[in-house]
């Protein structure tokens, strides 16, 4: 075994669409001669990772995060690249590299609809052949720490969509696969619902070391759960590391909140960008290289009661990344 779990080098993935005028015209000569859209959703990624690392990957819609996944899991072949999880090439799909993966995507289920999810964990129990005191270990400990123990024998339509996400996490982690791939799989889900997957997968992250890939369209997810972040960009990798790291080379940016006394000052907008303002209280965005003259400066000239700098939030710097060119800190 490598020293690396999943190891990625210059994976690439074209998808060729046939293009077709409209009309019956457009019908015959779609036969005569073909023509085809090119799209590159992938462009040479390379990455390495550790067995145990939980791996943030985000990007827009369309960036080539689910294309990447899919790969992963073997699901889909590569146009070019050397890809191994854990030692496996993963498109050749032996069994020994499907009881040690599983792929969990928000948007599609792999529970039967009209059956208890115990049903649909007795088949996988089959399928994966899960001798049964593994089976009814693996079943007792993560529907215990799912909380989810009281509902194996209810159909799967009649539960909530929180509660079937977590019989998904529970069909996927069954047979206690080494790696974990997850597509969104908070997508829709009410903040209590969020608030439980994203604290069970940190602490079962941290309890059997496996290792996560996660995407997701809320930020603030990665910033909880990841130790490492991997930001996708039309295909290509922007940035590959941990989010102070992040906020560091793409946030140049700091926000003061300040609470004034009596009323907000006219000439305030000078020092800096009003973000909101709300009846006695600014949120100001300043260059972190200005922050400190500002700060000081207002607290100078004006009468305040509270006054507070913070980093800008994460959400801010990722959409200045993705809608744009980029200023490095």
């Amino acid at each position: 075994m490598s020293d690396f779990i999943i190891k990625v080098k210059d994976l690439r993935k074209t998808y060729y669409s046939h293009k077709k005028e409209p009309g019956i015209r457009g019908s015959v000569k779609s036969l005569i001669k073909r023509s085809y859209n090119e799209v590159k959703a992938l462009k040479g990624l390379s990455f390495n990772i550790e067995e145990g690392e939980f791996v943030g990957y985000i990007g827009p819609n369309g960036a080539g995060k689910t294309t990447t996944l899919k790969i992963l899991s073997g699901v889909l072949y590569p146009t070019a690249g050397e890809v191994r999880v854990m030692d496996f090439v993963a498109w050749h799909r032996k069994n020994s590299f499907r009881q040690r993966i599983s792929f969990v995507m928000g948007q599609k289920s792999q529970l039967w609809w009209d059956l208890p999810a115990m049903d649909s964990l007795l088949l996988n129990k089959e399928i994966y052949k899960i001798p049964g005191d593994v089976f009814s270990t693996t079943l007792d400990e993560v529907s215990s720490f799912l909380n989810v123990k009281n509902l194996l024998l209810i159909p799967v339509r009649q539960l909530s969509l929180g509660e079937r996400m977590k019989m998904e996490l529970l069909a996927s982690l069954i047979h206690r696969p080494r790696v974990l791939f997850l597509d969104e799989p908070t997508i829709g889900l009410d903040i209590v619902s969020q608030k439980n997957i994203k604290e069970f997968l940190r602490e079962y992250n941290k309890k059997e070391r496996v290792t996560i890939i996660f995407t997701t369209h809320y930020v603030k997810d990665i910033q909880e759960l990841c130790s490492r972040v991997i930001l996708l960009h039309k295909g290509e990798i922007f940035f590959d590391g941990n989010i102070e790291k992040l906020l560091y080379k793409y946030a140049p940016y700091k926000m003061i909140k300040i609470t004034f006394l009596k009323e907000i000052p006219r000439e305030i907008s000078p020092y800096g960008e009003i973000v909101t303002r709300d009846e006695l209280k600014v949120v100001m965005r300043t260059r972190k290289e200005e922050t400190s003259q500002t700060f000081n400066n207002i607290i100078k000239k004006y009468e305040i009661t509270d006054v507070s700098v913070e980093v800008e939030p994460i959400e801010d710097t990722i959409h200045r990344i993705f809608s744009g060119p980029t200023e490095d800190a």
